[in-house]
């Protein structure tokens, strides 16, 4: 990596960990050591498994395999919002769900309900066929749905993968996701239990600029990989003519 890349990280404050005391034994490869009794994550280890995280973002980007975006901590909301929505992705930055993954059939149910709900107050069919009252109830029905699932409307089947902010965080998340046998790629601090993700890069995850900077990598790794089925695509019908 340039040493640009790295002095951006440090400016961004991505090395910093956590006390010594809640660092957890999993990310010790990942330390450079103590400072202070504060945890100094290298990272040069944390870039090398950043690319194998766009790596395998890549390939699911060229393969149009959907990836649900989750990080629900206040320093996540923004750069996790704002990736999913550029890559027209679902996301996750409210309260996770209990079952989102392991009961999908559940999920989709509410789902269909919400969509439901929607096209009624648009159309205006619930203002032609129900009272005041009636009304009243749906649109509380309608918002508290929204709330809930809006960001993840679009997910008709199960992702391929999860991309977290903080595994600790998302501790519920995660499990779901191993327990269906989907890869994890994770943003996790040094206080972190790292050992059930595929993917985990130890930075400082309670960083809105660290975090902000590598959703932003991933991202871009995600998009080059479907621009590339896209490239491929136009050349073989170029070749065709």
């Amino acid at each position: 990596m340039p040493a640009s890349v790295l002095e951006e990280l440090f400016a961004r404050g991505a090395h910093y960990g956590c006390s010594r005391r809640r660092r957890h034994p999993s990310v010790s490869p990942y330390l450079y050591g103590f400072k202070n009794r504060t945890a100094v994550i290298d990272l040069e280890k944390s870039l090398t498994a950043l690319a194998r995280a766009e790596d395998f973002l890549r390939v699911e980007g060229e393969n149009r395999r959907s990836v649900l975006l989750v990080g629900t901590k206040p320093e996540a909301r923004a750069a996790v919002t704002a990736a999913g929505a550029r890559l027209g992705l679902s996301y996750v930055v409210a309260r996770w769900i209990g079952g989102t993954l392991t009961n999908f059939s559940e999920i989709k149910k509410r789902l269909a309900r919400l969509d439901e709900l929607k096209k009624q107050l648009v159309s205006g069919e619930l203002e032609k066929n129900y009272t005041k009252q009636e009304r009243g109830q749906f649109q509380k029905e309608f918002a508290r749905l929204e709330r809930s699932f809006a960001t993840i409307a679009g997910l008709t089947s199960l992702p391929s993968a999860l991309l977290v902010v903080d595994s600790a965080v998302e501790k519920i998340a995660v499990e779901e996701a191993r327990s269906l046998g989907l890869p994890v790629v994770s943003l996790s601090g040094a206080d972190c239990d790292i050992r059930l993700l595929d993917y985990p890069i130890v930075v400082n995850d309670a960083s809105a600029q660290t975090i902000e900077w590598i959703i932003n990598r991933l991202a871009e790794a995600y998009e080059v990989g479907r621009a590339l089925v896209q490239t491929v695509g136009s050349a073989s019908i170029n070749d065709q003519h």
